[in-house]
């Protein structure tokens, strides 16, 4: 059975109008958003970023438009976006983009942009609307935060694949050990695991949604797994040691990242100690996602368990952060970030310990907060026994 990763009409239509309830409620008379995640939420246009701008202008009523170079035009339109498309000629050109846009819109006495929108796009704006007051509004920001249904089915796929690309690193390192052979090297595993998941990916679907990372994959062992963000190297996997593979797919642009540490080989005690306390956080910290609970409290119950097993000074990193059509969002579950949890919220719960010369453990699900508590999406499974090949 085919899956067909285009959203439909009616899903844009209906955060179009809750970006709508947000912005009258700012009293908000139009919006333009630069940001690529905010255009593809809004118009379903998902694009590589350049220097060239693409813009959605979101006036209260009335159909959004598109505004796009014109070696886009016909992209735009092959993705269907759901917004009147308008091409401007070239960047910078003679005329600017947004220039163009103000004369094909009616221009308001006030309006907005998104706050991640550059102090240089501000400018432009600023300059092609000069009887307009400017300022920032985070409604879309805000919107994102809780998934549609029909999104939340996406998240849902991409996981299942995820899992899979999980096993088949597992299944590779396994034949390897098992045949006496050479173990494989990171970058040698990173390849194997993202292409499995492309292929996947292209077999089951309709219509993929191409994005810069459609899949993708850190992989690092021993001691290089110290280093939470390390890239995949040369370096091979070695017996005795442990090997973590981050791992992330995006199913009609709606990510999740599923991620495991592995043992080669019968886990020492202090493999097992590490890996145990950070097991046990992941599981406080899942189970802390429900609703109104705020992400400082769920991260706060989640790292406090690595604290007791007096492994803190090990800590690098939060419990997690919010997924969607970005790999990181808001919100943030961490200090400092006092966000209500609610239902259709998906987060990352991941925490970490990072012990310099030795290996970093960590282990991440994609979970989903609902009414009647936490969904993990990834389902790999997380006992130590399930990770030691």
């Amino acid at each position: 059975m085919t899956f067909t990763q285009r959203l439909p009409a009616a899903c844009y239509d209906a955060a179009i109008e809750r970006v709508r309830a947000e912005m009258s409620a700012d009293g908000v008379a139009a919006l333009v958003l630069d940001d690529p995640l905010d255009v593809a939420y809004l118009t379903g246009f998902h694009h590589f970023p350049n220097e060239r701008p693409v813009a959605c202008w979101l006036p209260l009523s009335g159909d959004p438009v598109l505004l796009v170079p014109d070696l886009e035009r016909e992209y735009a339109a092959d993705q269907r976006a759901r917004a009147e498309i308008l091409a401007y000629p070239e960047f910078p050109g003679v005329r600017s983009p947004f220039a163009v846009l103000a004369g094909h819109v009616r221009a308001p006495d006030a309006a907005a942009y998104a706050p991640s929108t550059s102090v240089a796009r501000a400018a432009a704006l600023a300059e092609a609307f000069p009887g307009t007051r400017w300022s920032a509004c985070g409604a879309v920001g805000r919107v994102r935060l809780r998934k549609l249904p029909e999104e939340i089915t996406l998240h849902e796929e991409a996981a299942r694949i995820a899992d899979e690309m999980l096993a088949a690193g597992v299944e590779l390192v396994r034949s390897a050990v098992e045949s006496g052979g050479e173990l494989p090297t990171e970058t040698e595993l990173a390849s194997h695991v993202i292409s499995h998941g492309s292929r996947l990916m292209y077999a089951r679907h309709e219509d993929v949604v191409v994005v810069p990372m459609l899949t993708g994959g850190l992989v690092y062992g021993g001691p290089n797994s110290a280093q939470p963000h390390r890239l995949p190297g040369g370096d091979r996997l070695r017996a005795g040691e442990t090997f973590m593979l981050s791992l992330g797919c995006a199913v009609g642009g709606r990510f999740v990242e599923s991620e495991r540490t592995f043992v080669i080989g019968e886990p020492t005690a202090r493999q097992a100690r590490y890996y145990e306390a950070v097991r046990e956080a992941q599981q406080a910290g899942t189970e802390a996602l429900v609703p109104g609970v705020t992400c400082e409290e769920a991260n706060r119950r989640c790292l406090a368990v690595i604290e007791e097993a007096g492994l803190g000074e090990h800590i690098r990193h939060r419990q997690g952060h919010g997924i969607g059509l970005g790999f990181h969002e808001p919100p943030w579950l961490s200090d400092g970030d006092a966000t209500v949890l609610a239902p259709g919220m998906i987060l990352s719960s991941e925490p970490g310990v990072y012990v310099p010369g030795h290996a970093g453990y960590r282990i991440s699900d994609t979970v989903l907060v609902t009414e009647s508590g936490p969904r993990r999406l990834t389902a790999y499974p997380r006992e130590l026994a399930d990770v030691t090949i």
